[in-house]
């Protein structure tokens, strides 16, 4: 029997420079990209740190929150995926859309955190979407604080019935849409 080749769902930025342009993501349980909807609130709340911003993007899957965040005038983008399929649609993405200041960190999410720490790296906006069942963020809370920088800003995406507390940082605001919450943390 033939193995078939995993079908990829379509998934568009929605501003910025690449407005309208789709991208590739892995379908099935292990990638699940951000919806339009979401994205959209959420680029609404962070617009003031995007432009020239240095960005993470953690369990970056197709990369969709990263891509949005270069396309609106990012200057840099680090994109942290261990899932070799995602990786694979990502670079592809980065490929079809041009879009320059795109590093692709090959490393499960812990292991790139202590990576970009230990180098002493700080970001504007941390984009953080892990796995909705994951509700230990022990090894998250070792290393976020480090990498964000003084005014920069954490977005968190969990399930909506889910409220993250990450020692160390702040809540400045929180919202449920639908089956997801986001909840944007700073420095104390």
């Amino acid at each position: 029997m033939a193995l078939s080749r995993p079908t990829l769902a379509r998934v568009r930025i929605i501003g910025g420079s690449r407005k309208g342009h789709t991208i590739q993501a892995p379908k099935g349980l292990d990638t699940r990209p951000t919806s339009d909807r979401v994205r959209e609130n959420v680029f609404n709340i962070v617009a003031p740190w995007v432009e020239g911003a240095r960005v993470l993007d953690l369990y970056a899957g197709s990369g969709a929150m990263g891509l949005e965040a270069l396309s609106r005038g990012a200057e840099a983008a680090v994109f942290v995926e261990s899932d070799p399929e995602a990786v694979r649609a990502l670079e592809r993405n980065l490929d079809k859309l041009g879009l320059t200041g795109a590093r692709v960190v090959r490393l499960g999410v812990a292991t790139g955190l202590a990576q970009e720490a230990g180098a002493g790296r700080k970001y504007d906006l941390v984009l953080a979407d892990p796995p909705y069942a994951m509700t230990d963020y022990d090894s998250l809370s070792r290393y976020l604080p480090n990498v964000l920088g003084d005014d920069g800003l954490l977005v968190f995406e969990t399930a909506a019935k889910t409220e993250p507390e990450l020692p160390g940082l702040a809540v400045r605001t929180s919202r449920k849409y639908g089956s997801t919450r986001v909840t944007v943390f700073e420095h104390p």
